[in-house]
């Protein structure tokens, strides 16, 4: 008799266990959606942030932003330490080199150059801070930074 006591408790702890982690499975899926929302609403602003930060950063060296044209197409990440969403945008990059800097005479300065945007979200609101990853899609990011970042299919 004392063993159905013992198989009684391990179902129920088995059944308790399971529904948290499905609670909050979807209670991330809600907030994930919700900050996707939140994303495509401040989208305009937050690239205008981010040229504005990446602009300033003074990276690449000897260069100056003038143009970056965003991809319409946004890729969402998670972060695997923070568990932070991340949102990833290809762009393309136009420089100019800077006065004084060394690089005028470089031919390849004027080069239209693929990046990827990084954009976070805190849990309440999406923040920038210019950080841009050279010669990579989305895609690719997530690929090369596969310790740091995984994939999040909101579908």
């Amino acid at each position: 008799m004392m063993w159905q006591w013992w198989l009684f408790a391990a179902t129920l702890t088995v059944a308790t266990v399971m529904m948290i982690v499905r609670y909050r499975l979807k209670k991330s899926r809600t907030e994930w959606a919700r900050a996707t929302v939140l994303f495509r609403h401040r989208r305009e602003l937050l690239e205008a942030r981010f040229v504005t930060q990446a602009s300033e950063s003074g990276k690449p060296r000897g260069l100056v932003w003038c143009d970056c044209d965003f991809d319409d197409e946004v890729t969402f990440a998670r972060d695997r330490l923070e568990r932070n969403l991340q949102a990833l945008i290809a762009l393309t990059i136009r420089f100019e080199a800077e006065i004084g800097g060394g690089m005028e005479e470089v031919d390849a300065v004027h080069r239209l150059r693929a990046a990827t945007a990084v954009f976070s979200f805190d849990g309440k609101d999406w923040k920038t801070d210019g950080r841009v990853v050279f010669n990579l899609s989305p895609n690719e990011t997530i690929r090369h930074f596969r310790n740091e970042l995984e994939a999040v299919n909101l579908r």
